[in-house]
């Protein structure tokens, strides 16, 4: 066996082999011995390795998902543990670890109050703990914030170096997740206050739930995030760090300390043709077909009030030609409208207004009209974008649809 141990690709080979011995129905004890040699010298990147390779060699990611907490379970006693790297107070893994502390902390008065109901008397009323669960179930779902960051901003950098496991596998599991907390939020707030639907609530719903919390906590401290910080550069942690306001923080504030590189932006692509903008790039045809593409028509009239740009979809709602390009947007308009649309624009110059919006009947369509200033980063007047829709088809819209159906 040592000759596997000192070779990282026969060593996750055998992983492979090991995993797919227990996805095929035989019990971990059968395994364990064999798996404990193997994983006793395995570092985080191998296991994610081995998962990354299950999928590529076809195994569908519903049945790696399936068996990762099974595997995640029999290895968790001989995984190396391997010290937590130093950190700078603020920089993104700090806050995930801190955020993952925190969570720990709730999970842990979480289990306090599951075992003061336990030991309640069916005849006792347990209102005092109903409450406490209750407020431990809604900070739970601040995980959602914790996990949103994980996957658009750290999953999406770790793909760029043809790491795509965690967000095929770790991302689906982070939803099952949000599903069990789902169920107990909504269980705990309609859960009478006594022992008996307490302990019920508690075994079907609480330890599910803070169990699973658990397992990603472990994932991620000792496979996803080491794994991470080999792999990552510097302007990209950066790049994850100036993401990450936008989702959010899971019960605690980053700390002070991190200081990122200078140069933070989206990634440049230097083709001819192409437009690069601060959220990403895209080619001038792309952009026309996009633009196209969208189920609404738009027309762009600039700070001196004339029509800069239209939309060319299939089903414009009012005819546009290109002879009304550079023409002033109230010699489009009757006259009888031409008093609206001056009232419009200064608003809009003015800064007293930032949205304008109308709705019609026409054609038997109806019709949605909105307008909307369109400002700098210092709120400086650049133009006024008309968005036209029809929204009749969704006025009729009613429950949810859930599955792909096309008709």
């Amino acid at each position: 066996m040592s000759e596997l141990i000192d070779n990282r690709a026969r060593r996750i080979a055998t992983l492979k082999e090991i995993i797919q011995r227990l996805h095929n129905g035989e019990a971990p004890e059968a395994v364990k011995d064999q798996l404990r040699e193997m994983v006793r010298q395995t570092h985080p990147p191998e296991i994610m390795a081995m998962e990354q390779e299950l999928i590529s060699g076809g195994m569908p990611v519903e049945e790696v998902r399936s068996m990762c907490d099974l595997h995640s379970q029999v290895t968790r006693e001989v995984l190396v543990q391997l010290p937590a790297s130093p950190i700078a107070p603020g920089h993104p893994v700090d806050t995930f670890r801190r955020e993952n502390a925190a969570i720990r902390q709730v999970i842990a008065k979480f289990r306090k109050t599951i075992a003061e109901i336990s030991a309640l008397e069916d005849a006792h009323l347990c209102k005092e703990q109903l409450l406490q669960l209750r407020q431990g179930a809604n900070e739970l779902m601040d995980i959602d914030k914790h996990y949103q960051r994980k996957e658009h901003a750290l999953f999406s950098f770790l793909e760029r170096h043809g790491i795509t496991g965690p967000s095929e596998v770790m991302w689906a599991k982070d939803d099952d997740i949000r599903a069990a907390l789902k169920r107990l939020n909504q269980g705990a707030h309609e859960c009478p206050a006594t022992v008996r639907d307490c302990k019920k609530l508690a075994a079907t719903s609480a330890l599910p739930a803070l169990g699973a919390v658990e397992e990603m906590i472990f994932k991620e401290e000792n496979i996803l995030l080491p794994m991470s910080l080999q792999t990552l550069t510097e302007n990209e942690w950066a790049e994850i760090w100036a993401a990450s306001p936008k989702y959010g923080w899971c019960l605690i504030e980053p700390q002070q300390g991190y200081a990122p590189p200078n140069s933070i932006g989206a990634a440049t692509v230097p083709h001819e043709g192409t437009i690069t903008m601060p959220t990403g790039h895209v080619t001038v045809e792309q952009l026309a077909a996009v633009l196209s593409t969208l189920p609404l028509d738009l027309t762009f009239v600039d700070p001196d009030d004339r029509v800069a740009f239209f939309s060319e979809g299939p089903d414009r709602i009012f005819a546009r030609s290109k002879a009304i390009i550079g023409r002033k947007v109230q010699h489009c308009h009757p006259p009888s409208s031409v008093d609206i649309v001056d009232r419009i624009l200064e608003d809009f110059r003015s800064g007293r207004e930032n949205v304008a919006e109308f709705w019609i009947d026409f054609h038997g369509k109806f019709v949605h009209i909105r307008y909307f200033a369109v400002r700098d980063k210092d709120s400086k007047y650049l133009g006024t974008l008309e968005l036209t829709q029809d929204i009749a088809p969704f006025r009729g819209l009613t429950g949810e649809r859930r599955l792909l159906q096309y008709h």
